[in-house]
């Protein structure tokens, strides 16, 4: 795995996406099933920074999907509020289509509504994000993003909303009974340019580290890299050279 708002939700946009999500045919019965997982972790890492500023995070998320690969969630954690925009909590409602491209291949498109909630926020920091992703099984994810309105910082002062994209990839291998192998790396691309900051400039961010499933139990732990000229364009402190846990259990 490479990754351990006071904005409105977009809730227009996100019912025109599940509109072009749901290509499933209409006389597939749409029966649902519900679930979701609560974790905990000592260092909330998210493409490359610590948003909870090396201290611990709870997080909880919830979801439902139906027989036709179409799902939808909500998934929330705990943050630092000294970083912008002073939030207590991040949250994402997402929604999507997964396609089923063979007995061990599939791909997923989810669309990614992310803001923040409660605490002294003096900004709007929130964003949409379209996503695709192609899978082999659990052992190995590629996946992209485009975010059209992120908020960009440049040396810790906030320059304005622009594009930005995002790929990485991540798998898990098999080592011994429950015990695996992880890794991932991903690069993080901003466009827009002002006399303060570069233009199109992105940075490099991974992981290594180990994880143990037992039942509906599973613990991560990993080592964080994040390509220095990071610190520039986040207003996070950046997770390189971090080792962190995270604790799961799926319901």
């Amino acid at each position: 795995m490479v990754h351990s708002r006071r904005s409105k939700p977009s809730h227009a946009g996100l019912f025109c996406a599940w509109i072009a999500l749901c290509v499933a045919p209409a006389h597939t019965t749409l029966a649902a099933s519900a679930g979701g997982s609560i974790s905990v972790t000592n260092n909330y890492i998210y493409r490359g920074f610590s948003e909870s500023d090396g201290h611990g995070a709870v997080q909880l998320d919830l979801h439902a999907s139906t027989n036709a690969g179409t799902f939808v969630g909500a998934w929330g954690s705990t943050r630092d509020h000294d970083f912008a925009p002073r939030a207590n909590y991040d949250v994402d409602l997402y929604l999507g289509q997964r396609f089923a491209l063979s007995a061990a291949w599939n791909a997923t498109v989810t669309a990614i509504d992310h803001f923040y909630v409660a605490g002294p926020q003096r900004h709007s920091n929130g964003y949409q994000e379209l996503s695709a992703a192609v899978s082999y099984l659990d052992r190995w994810t590629f996946s992209v993003a485009a975010i059209p309105n992120v908020v960009r910082y440049s040396d810790y002062h906030r320059a304005g909303r622009y594009p930005a994209y995002v790929a990485d990839t991540s798998g898990q291998w098999l080592i011994a009974n429950g015990f695996f192998l992880t890794g991932g790396i991903g690069y993080y691309y901003f466009t827009g340019s002002s006399a303060h900051q570069q233009a199109n400039t992105g940075y490099a961010y991974g992981n290594v580290g180990l994880a143990h499933e037992w039942r509906a139990w599973r613990l991560d732990v990993g080592f964080f890299m994040t390509q220095y000229r990071a610190e520039r364009l986040v207003p996070y402190r950046l997770a390189d050279d971090r080792v962190a846990g995270t604790l799961s259990w799926r319901f």
